[in-house]
């Protein structure tokens, strides 16, 4: 069982940055894909980012140029690097985690392919 920890999410005004890091426990990490999903009030949960187990990464449209993932294996952790946030930016960020040994360049960018979830921070926007 993989459990993960979401941190650094927060309060920030329009145009400024954030990162946000989720520790992973275990001694897999590294043969795990991972994805950063949102979800905002009264909307479905979407894809920010992913990440594979061998560090090829996927960013949605609405981040793309604005927010970077990437990770750090020796330290079982993976970011989200947020700059030029926007009040639509707003919303619960969620870090989740697949198993993928054997598929070191692949991502997933369905929420239904991750069988961990951390417990989400939350993002404001201020404008």
């Amino acid at each position: 069982q993989v459990r993960l920890v979401e941190s650094g999410g927060g309060l920030v005004q329009a145009g400024g940055s954030l990162r946000l890091s989720c520790a992973a426990s275990g001694r897999t990490f590294s043969t795990y894909a991972m994805g950063w999903f949102r979800q905002a009030p009264m909307r479905e949960r979407e894809l920010v980012a992913a990440i594979s187990s061998g560090g090829v990464t996927y960013h949605a449209d609405s981040t793309k140029g604005r927010f970077t993932i990437s990770r750090d294996n020796a330290k079982n952790t993976v970011y989200l690097q947020m700059h030029s946030l926007k009040s639509e930016d707003t919303a619960v960020y969620y870090c989740a985690a697949r198993q993928s040994a054997f598929y070191r360049s692949r991502y997933y960018d369905r929420s239904a392919d991750y069988e961990h979830w951390g417990q989400g921070t939350q993002v404001t926007v201020s404008s």
